[in-house]
């Protein structure tokens, strides 16, 4: 009989038994191969069969169709929870950040394997269910447990202009009555006032590393890196970077007198239910525009020209931006120069540069920190150094002026990555009725 060695035992318990073997090894857990006797016994001793149906706690009979969907049902589950933990999981995106290299409506898929899996840290979780519970605001897992971090072997590093998702790194603290919000800004906002916060807006809840939300930007530096951003223009390492096609800006349109038509318009790919006229201009103003959709707004003979809008170098928003230091007076179009943390690099600290990495020091890497005068306590002991334990990142949304990513809240520490969006497998748009809010177009497009 042709393929008979497909039904061998021996033949079995090899493919299954070498791919749970490769997985443990992958794994780096050398206390799972005791697993090994058990595809063993699956497949060839079958005692534990044999032992359980002596017993009478699992006989031979034909099971019932209703047990069959729920074997099945549970299989589907356990499969499923493991793909998403190891593999691939499904995201949405929820902000307009990375408009138009991501739309909102857009469901992806994220590779884990790009950059190595998380091994669970809090392993007693709802399955397929990230931190909140469908339906209400209770937390779906359980902190009984708590292992340490470790990232399994990926296939590479996060690099220079990949898109990135992650976990929002001011998340570890969640307002519960308004999660969307960043705690520390709250507190700042509040002259640092905690206690009133929490009374006004709490309670609060204190979430664990692989539970914290998720958001998806573009890694403009890594490790090792200097960033600045002059009138706009990202620089790494003194080089101007490159633009991408779905970056956005803030800009003027002047016109020549009156309004621009809708079919003008849609040579462009613009909605003008969106577009306010300004008479004063004439034209329109404060518009988020593309790279591709300014040079074809320039283009039309209604438009007189496009201006390029950014914060001036003069503007102080160091009360918003990080490090909310007076030492550093940027703002989101003029920030920096600022050096990335690198793993095992060793810097000098001081008061001056201490607000960059006192939440580095403390909330990421562990230690305690106090200032004494001009002395920097580091677990108790005075320091003028510091050498990091981990690679960071620094993240921008494509829309630039639209979206609260590094500018706002600061590093991204490698524990923090969660992987590299693959492609769009679906995509709506919420401002239009089914059918004609589904985009097509986007559908199974590579990211």
């Amino acid at each position: 009989m042709k393929f008979a060695f497909l039904h061998n035992r021996w033949f079995k318990f090899s493919v299954w038994g070498g791919a749970y073997l490769l997985w443990v090894i992958w794994l780096g857990n050398w206390w799972w191969l005791l697993g090994l006797a058990v595809v063993y016994d699956i497949f060839v001793s079958k005692r534990i069969k044999s032992f359980l149906c002596k017993k009478g706690l699992k006989t031979p009979k034909k099971k019932g169709p209703v047990a069959e969907w729920i074997d099945a049902i549970v299989f589907a589950v356990v499969a499923a929870t493991f793909i998403r933990m190891f593999f691939i999981e499904a995201y949405t995106i929820p902000t307009g950040s990375m408009e138009k290299s991501l739309a909102i409506g857009d469901y992806l898929f994220v590779s884990k394997l790009a950059y190595g899996p998380r091994v669970p840290i809090t392993p007693v979780s709802v399955p397929l269910v990230h931190n909140v519970m469908p339906f209400s605001n209770k937390e779906s897992y359980s902190t009984v447990i708590q292992n340490s971090y470790r990232r399994l072997k990926g296939f590479s590093k996060v690099k220079r202009n990949d898109i990135v998702v992650f976990g929002f790194p001011n998340g570890d603290t969640v307002l519960k009555r308004f999660p969307s919000e960043d705690y520390y800004r709250v507190v700042r906002d509040n002259n640092g006032n905690r206690e009133f916060v929490i009374r006004q807006y709490g309670p609060v809840v204190a979430r664990p590393l692989d539970k914290l939300d998720n958001y998806v930007k573009r890694c403009v530096a890594v490790a090792g890196d200097s960033l600045a951003v002059v009138n706009g223009q990202v620089f790494v390492n003194g080089e101007a970077q490159e633009s991408f096609p779905g970056e956005q800006k803030i800009c003027n349109v002047y016109t020549n007198g009156g309004a621009i038509g809708q079919k003008a318009f849609d040579k462009v790919g613009l909605d003008s239910r969106y577009m306010f006229f300004d008479n004063t201009l004439p034209g329109y103003c404060n518009v988020t525009l593309s790279n591709e959709e300014i040079e074809k707004l320039r283009r039309l003979e209604s438009v007189a020209s496009v201006e390029v809008l950014f914060v001036g170098q003069e503007n102080d928003e160091s009360e918003i931006v990080f490090p909310f230091s007076s030492n550093f007076r940027w703002n989101v179009d003029n920030y920096g120069p600022i050096w990335i943390p690198k793993e095992g690099v060793e810097i000098d600290i001081n008061l001056y540069n201490l607000p960059l990495y006192s939440r580095i020091i403390t909330k990421f890497e562990g230690n305690t920190l106090q200032v004494e005068g001009s002395k920097i306590m580091i677990n108790g002991k005075e320091c003028s150094k510091y050498t990091f334990k981990q690679d960071y990142y620094f993240m921008m949304g494509d829309n630039r002026h639209n979206s609260l990513d590094s500018r706002y809240w600061g590093f991204v520490p490698e524990d923090h990555i969660v992987g590299k969006p693959s492609f769009i497998w679906f995509s709506t748009d919420k401002n239009k009725s089914f059918p004609s809010n589904i985009r097509w177009k986007r559908i199974f497009s590579i990211i």
